[in-house]
């Protein structure tokens, strides 16, 4: 009995230990992910945020560190984080992007890749010719950005709406 309680035990542990295991997504600059789409295309994500925005850190911890989503944004995209409010100034398709404003004014390039529809967090896709594809607004947990993720890097946004899409999508999540 004793041996059969403590495999339970040891199956119950390794089990919780598989659903809490976190990945880590590679992150670039702009800059990085440009240079590197000159080598090897891929689409890039941008993570828009903001240091102050509460739903951008539970996505920072929940959703990026998915091993699932971690995968995906690793191997088909060169994923960026991008704060919309930072000092630094950014070379981006031959322009060039400052922040003139004070605390949490946005800078020139969030407002330019998010369309002066200032949200956050907002996810940029573009695609492998560094143009912008479109700007997903929102929190998304991570079956909710698995779909979008593959929508776009199958190309699949080009001959069907994403409501089409979603319905015949399989996840590779697991349903805990």
């Amino acid at each position: 009995m004793t041996r059969y309680l403590f495999a339970f035990i040891l199956g119950i542990g390794l089990t919780f230990n598989g659903f809490s295991q976190k990945s880590e997504v590679k992150w670039y600059t702009i800059e990085e992910a440009v240079e590197l789409n000159k080598t090897t295309q891929k689409k890039i994500f941008i993570d828009v945020y903001t240091d102050w925005c509460g739903w951008c850190k539970k996505m920072e911890a929940s959703t990026f560190t998915h091993p699932v989503i971690a995968k995906i944004l690793n191997e088909d995209y060169y994923a960026v984080r991008f704060n919309a409010e930072t000092k630094d100034t950014i070379i981006f398709s031959g322009q060039t992007f400052v922040n003139q404003g004070g605390n949490r004014q946005p800078h020139q390039l969030a407002v330019a890749l998010l369309q002066n529809k200032l949200s956050y967090p907002s996810i940029v896709y573009m695609n492998e010719n560094n143009q912008l594809i479109t700007a997903v607004p929102g929190y998304y947990g991570p079956d909710g950005l698995e779909p979008i993720l593959k929508f776009f890097i199958t190309d699949a946004f080009k001959t069907q709406s994403f409501e089409d899409f979603k319905n015949s999508f399989k996840s590779e999540i697991q349903v805990q």
